[in-house]
């Protein structure tokens, strides 16, 4: 019987979670000394992932450490993917907190903390980047209780261990004014307070929490085994989310060893494994003993607050970029997505061309986009809506936690900015001339608020915000007042015509750029959509005037994230998404149809 802890690592975005991963790792010895020092965000290894700088996907690796074997479960840090977060915590024993030396633990780290402490997780608080300037250790550690307190933890998950360091410099302490030489204070802490996982004989129990996919094998189902023993070749019954049973045959058992995974005869219960030859099974559902079938509680996923309308591309310019175009195409990607997105729900509609699309957040439903770009995808997205619940006769809607931390100076904006969109603040906070704000905002008046508020403080603030609850309506919110500048025929844009037109408002295109009619091609000054022919050229004569031939002086486009440009259109709108581009345009292309609709 092997000696086994399941760990799940949680932190906010950029406290330093991937590079402690990757030092433990390197402590396992999975590396050869020649290629340690490549060793660089070794699990964020999808390209959105590095690009963003955030975890999306949860993964598993193990190490072994002083003949115990260490499973680390890596959780995303957003709120927005907290359906990734649920499902991989089934499998864990005990958690480590990371949390920043000078930014304390922030709402996105409580989301997740909330979660591992209602399922009885034993916490091990690690301080990370205790070698900043103006850091402070023991105030984040009372803040970390305080946090803990608030969400109900018992006097066990109370009594935590501490661990101080720096995951960049490679060396975790108890005590922060004592560097060591390496992180095996961490390692022995998570061997010595972290409980080995409870031995259950019995008939076979395991949750599903994960997928994998390889083309050689089709799918993979990942989880922890609950009780008994797994065996290859042993007959099981798969216990569906209706009800229903299915008996099956396990092909083969493979357990995570390293980075990778290593075939097996049998695993024990309290070991996390990845089963080959199911077929038909989701997440969630529990394969249990074939003569004494029992199922596990299902996994309950906090439901989605975002809607979003996707639909085929059917612009001027549709084809010309992707590989995948058709609604077959789009609906057999969204139904693959499901498999393995547990927080994500997909509608049709009545058009067989276009599906509503059910998230956690604008970021949640962005990656997916992004994703689907990324693969050769073309497809067009309506404006975000937020889900509106009747609750006990009432109109309710999704309201959320938002947290600002920004220099004082500017703090009286942003309290503008935020109350405006019906923003109620709860609480506020000087420290080291920066302020703390908390507001109770709804989810709608999140959308585009990340733009305002990083002008209004001049990139300073730092913004987060979780979900709350349902509450009742707040009324109106106001969003973009300015108009559209649209392109009112097809062709190429020039600098020509776009300089006589700089006065009008500001331009998303560049002099040389192709552009159809009905595309939004800039914000106009004032409200109202305004219609320009951007494709107006100058007409050359053999006449030559002093100073009407200056150099044509543009101001520079402006160039939105896929984030921005879903914040960004109204309801008449679409953003068309395709692999090497991404466009915002009307929904009715033809003025003359959108005047007669607008009637």
């Amino acid at each position: 019987m092997q000696d086994i802890r399941n760990i799940a690592i949680i932190a906010h975005v950029d406290h330093g979670k991937t590079t402690l991963v990757d030092k433990m790792l390197l402590a396992g010895k999975l590396f050869r000394d020649d290629k340690a020092a490549e060793v660089d965000t070794y699990l964020d290894n999808n390209d959105l992932e590095r690009e963003r700088g955030i975890t999306i996907l949860s993964k598993n690796v193990s190490i072994r450490y002083k003949g115990c074997k260490i499973n680390i479960i890596d959780t995303p840090g957003h709120a927005d993917f907290g359906g990734e977060v649920e499902r991989v915590l089934n499998m864990a024993d005990g958690c480590l907190l990371l949390v920043d030396a000078f930014e304390g633990p922030m709402p996105q780290t409580r989301f997740v903390l909330q979660k591992a402490i209602e399922m009885g997780l034993k916490p091990i608080v690690v301080i990370n980047k205790v070698d900043k300037l103006n850091c402070r250790p023991s105030e984040v550690q009372d803040m970390v209780f305080d946090l803990m307190y608030s969400l109900d933890a018992s006097e066990d998950q109370l009594d935590f261990p501490t661990i101080y360091g720096s995951a960049k410099q490679g060396w975790m302490s108890t005590d922060y004014n004592h560097p060591t030489e390496d992180i095996t204070p961490l390692l022995d802490a998570i061997v010595q307070y972290i409980p080995a996982p409870e031995q259950l004989n019995g008939a076979t129990q395991m949750l599903i929490t994960s997928l994998d996919f390889t083309s050689y094998v089709g799918r993979i189902a990942v989880g922890r085994v609950h009780r008994g023993t797994l065996r290859e070749g042993q007959d099981i019954m798969l216990c569906k989310r209706d009800g229903t049973m299915q008996k099956q045959r396990i092909k083969e058992l493979n357990t995570f060893e390293g980075l990778g995974r290593a075939k097996t005869d049998q695993v024990d219960a309290g070991d996390i494994c990845a089963i080959i030859g199911l077929e038909e099974f989701e997440i969630g559902e529990t394969i249990a003993d074939a003569n004494n079938p029992e199922a596990l509680q299902a996994i309950a996923v906090d439901e989605p607050t975002m809607s979003m309308l996707f639909t085929i591309n059917n612009s001027p310019f549709y084809g010309k970029e992707g590989k995948f175009v058709t609604s077959r195409h789009i609906h057999d990607r969204l139904m693959r997505e499901l498999d393995k997105n547990l927080a994500l729900r997909v509608e049709t509609t009545d058009n067989a061309d276009s599906w509503i699309v059910y998230g956690r957040g604008v970021l949640h439903l962005s990656v997916l986009i992004e994703t689907m770009r990324r693969e050769g995808y073309e497809l067009q997205v309506g404006q975000p809506q937020v889900i509106i619940k009747e609750i006990d006769g009432q109109k309710c809607e999704p309201i959320e936690l938002l947290t600002i931390n920004l220099p004082e100076e500017c703090s009286s904006r942003i309290i503008d900015i935020v109350t405006r969109r019906k923003g109620e603040m709860v609480m506020m906070d000087n420290k080291n001339e920066r302020v703390f704000l908390e507001f109770h905002i709804p989810s709608r008046g999140i959308i585009g608020l990340n733009n305002a508020v990083l002008t209004a403080s001049a990139g300073e603030a730092v913004i987060a915000h979780r979900f709350l609850d349902f509450q009742p309506w707040k009324g109106e919110i106001e969003r973009r007042n300015n108009g559209s500048i649209i392109a009112l025929e097809s062709g190429t844009a020039y600098a020509y015509a776009l300089n006589n037109l700089q006065s009008r408002g500001r331009f998303f295109i560049s002099p040389q750029e192709e552009v159809y009619a009905g595309q939004v091609v800039g914000e106009h000054t004032k409200e109202g959509d305004l219609c320009v022919n951007v494709c107006k050229s100058k007409k050359l004569t053999n006449m030559r005037a002093s100073g009407s031939d200056d150099k044509v002086s543009l101001a520079p486009p402006v160039v939105f994230s896929l984030e921005d440009a879903l914040e960004y259109i109204k309801y008449d709108e679409y953003v068309e998404i395709t692999p090497k581009n991404m466009r915002m345009r009307k929904i009715i292309l033809d003025e003359t149809e959108r005047k007669r609709q607008g009637r």
